[in-house]
Order: structure tokens, then sequence, then C-alpha cells
């Protein structure tokens, strides 16, 4: 596994994702081995307590190409498309033989057209024309999908958006949602009466959240607060800035709690998430959690989309700021309006991330795939031109810098 960063499951749903994956092959007895050229942090997980190796890798150097060789993996996972773009060539070239998937985590395509489109227009951003998603950062995101034998998806949302708008073959991709355990479904949870307040929850350097941060500092708390004047709204998030902090307002119920030191904590406390997303992709991680751990949450179309499988919501979704407020009252007070609520969450999360069902559809994806890899690349061609020309034009460019390095070394050493 090649992470862009070393993963931090307390941080981020990006974290969280990969420690899912890890676990997952770590169930089929196989051993697996992360890799990444970032420098590790205090928040990143103990992948020795995993049982999982670890490895610092470099980009643009030749010492990656020797240690895979050595590895001889039978499957790399790259975190995210831009891990394709830097290793995939050395990877195709070092362990041909190896299955290359990609963790899409969340179309970073989708989730930029939308920014953009927020930008201009100050609302909530779902769909979004050709002339938005047909960016650079597309062509791409898209070629990487194109040139590896398999791409994780864990919104069906996305999926149709691929094959659809990108006509991407259905069999590059895969959609897993998150893979809960069983006793984190199916756990009691505290009633109506035994919580209080708003929580919101999420990585301040995820663009999206800071967004929805300032929209409910500007707009949205100060109505809700009009109606409960003794509410709270609890903001928690990883990274948070001077700027975030500057908002800090216990005074009018708003209070920037930085990062939350026990989740189950934090939503088993709250009677309502808020998640007032204007953009973003993906699945959303505080709202699956929310559906978890028995909290109902008030959302846009943005946040529940690819989340709920048909079923009805564990709340309510939005995309008015009126429809927000109101439906965030209504919940923290109605006793009965919350508990319904709270059953509907508890259903999605139990049909859509259930672990054993999520997981074994991957494995036996993988499996087949990985059975009949030769045909499996012969009958998807497009991949096969998009890896030769990209990963010949990617390898000279890393070999310049190599050499590059190299010679700025040498003549360092003889000034």
């Amino acid at each position: 596994m090649i992470g862009t960063r070393w993963p931090e499951p307390a941080s981020s749903g990006a974290g969280l994702r990969m420690m899912e994956l890890m676990r997952l092959f770590r169930r089929q007895g196989w051993p697996v081995t992360f890799a990444s050229a970032a420098a590790p942090t205090v928040h990143a997980a103990d992948l020795r307590a995993e049982g999982v190796d670890s490895a610092a890798i470099q980009v643009n150097d030749s010492s990656f190409d020797h240690w895979l060789a050595q590895l001889q993996p039978d499957l790399v996972l790259f975190d995210r498309f831009i891990s394709e773009e830097q290793f995939g060539w050395r990877v195709a070239r070092s362990v041909p033989h190896a299955l290359r998937v990609i963790e899409t985590i969340d179309l970073h395509t989708l989730r930029d057209a939308r920014h953009q489109c927020c930008k201009r227009e100050q609302r909530v951003i779902c769909d979004v024309d050709d002339d938005a998603l047909f960016s650079e950062l597309a062509l791409r995101e898209i070629a990487a999908l194109f040139r590896a034998d398999l791409s994780i998806l864990v919104s069906d949302a996305e999926l149709a958006l691929l094959t659809r708008r990108f006509q991407l073959p259905s069999a590059l991709l895969h959609c897993c949602p998150f893979m809960f355990d069983h006793a984190r479904l199916h756990r009691d949870r505290p009633g109506f009466d035994a919580r209080r307040d708003f929580v919101t929850i999420g990585n301040f350097l995820h663009a999206p959240n800071w967004d929805a941060v300032l929209w409910l500092k500007q707009t949205i708390w100060p109505q809700i607060r009009a109606q409960l004047p003794h509410a709270q709204l609890h903001i928690y998030g990883a990274y948070v800035p001077a700027k975030a902090m500057q908002l800090h307002d216990p005074a009018r119920g708003f209070c920037i709690e930085g990062r939350a030191e026990s989740l189950s904590a934090v939503m088993e406390c709250a009677r309502v998430v808020l998640a007032p997303l204007r953009f973003g992709a993906g699945i959303k991680t505080k709202l699956a959690d929310a559906m978890c751990y028995g909290t109902p949450s008030v959302t846009t179309s943005v946040g529940a989309e690819g989340m709920c499988g048909g079923l009805p919501w564990g709340g309510a979704v939005d995309d008015s700021v009126d429809g927000m407020v109101a439906a965030a009252v209504r919940l923290h007070e109605m006793r009965d309006v919350w508990q319904q609520a709270q059953q509907r969450g508890f259903a999605i999360a139990r049909q859509q991330f259930d672990r054993h069902a999520n997981g074994r559809a991957l494995i036996g994806r993988i499996l087949k795939i990985r059975s009949q890899l030769t045909a499996h690349r012969r009958r998807h061609f497009v991949g096969m031109m998009l890896r030769h020309h990209h990963h010949r034009s990617t390898e000279f460019m890393s070999r310049w810098i190599e050499a590059k390095h190299a010679n700025d070394g040498l003549g360092d050493a003889l000034d």
C-alpha cells in the first residue's frame, strides 16, 4: 500500500479508510506493507500493532524500484490517484505481475468541480455540468483510473458518474462503502433524554469542512440559536488553524473544541449532528459515524449523496438555510421525531456499512481479477495505451529529476 501520507484514522475519513483496507487484507492472512514518502506524524496509527510492516520511500528515486523488486508484492494499492501518478510506472516495470489498485477515497475531480462552482454561486452544489467537470484535474484522475486494474469507490453515485459521464468500464470499478464491525453497528446507544446540544466534526484541512464551519457561523447557527437560546454547538476537528479559533464564541454557543479525543463520547453526548456541506465528494465519515452512534443528522444533498441505499435518511436532508434550521430545531426538541430518525440511521448503517458483506465482495473482486490478470488487461486496451504513453513520459521526467538531484549533490560536494 503506497500512501500519500501515513494514516491518521482519528483525524480523517481517508485515514480510517486505509486502516479498514489494511485490516481487511490482514484478515485474509496476507502480509501487508504500508509505504509513504511523507514524514510521519504524532497522530499516525501504530501499524506495527496492526501486524503491518512500514517503509519510508522516496519520490523520483530508483531506490524504490530496488526495494519493490525485493518485496515482490502480488497487489499494490495506491492511496488516491496521485500515488499512482508518482509510482505507477515504477510498479509496472518492477513487478508487472502485481495487481494495481487505486483507492479513490473520493473523486478529486468531482469535489474540485463542485468547489469551483460553489465559489461562484455560494450555494449547495450537487450537479455540475461538463464545463466544470472536464477539467485538467479530471484528465489526470480519470487517466489514472483507466490505467489501474481496479479502482475502489466508496459511493455508488460516483461509480455511476464515472461510467456515464467518463465512460469508464464497470469492470475497472468496484464500490465498497465503509466496513464497520458488527459490534459497532448493533450496540445499544444513549437515548434522547441522555443527550443535548449539537455537534459537527471534520478535519479542518479539508476544504468542505471549513466551508461548512463558516456557513454555520455566519448564517445557520445564529438562526438555530435564536430559537434555542441555551443550545451549544461543539465543533471538533483535527488541525485547527488560528482563523478557526478566532470563531470561538462560547457566549453565543459556538464552541471550537479542536481534536476529538473520543469520537464515541462526542457523538453519544450530542442530540443532533450538523453537516451543512455545500460541496464535496465520496461518502462522509462524520455522517456514517453519526448513524452508528445513534445521532440523527441534518445535512445537504451533497452530504447524503451515495449513503442511504434507497432508505429514508436518519434525520433531514435540505439544501436551504430555512429548511436546515427548522429540521435541526425539530430534531433537537421533539423526542418522537428524534427517535424515528435514530432508527432510520441504524437501518442505513447496518445495510450499507457491514464489514463482512462489503469486505467479502471486495476480496472476491480482487481475487477474480488476479486470477485472469492478463486477459483482464487485454480487454481494456485504453488502459494499456495510457499506461504506455504516461509511464514513458513520467519515467523520463522522474529520471531527469533524479539525475538533477544527483548532479546538484555532486556540485555541492565539489564546492
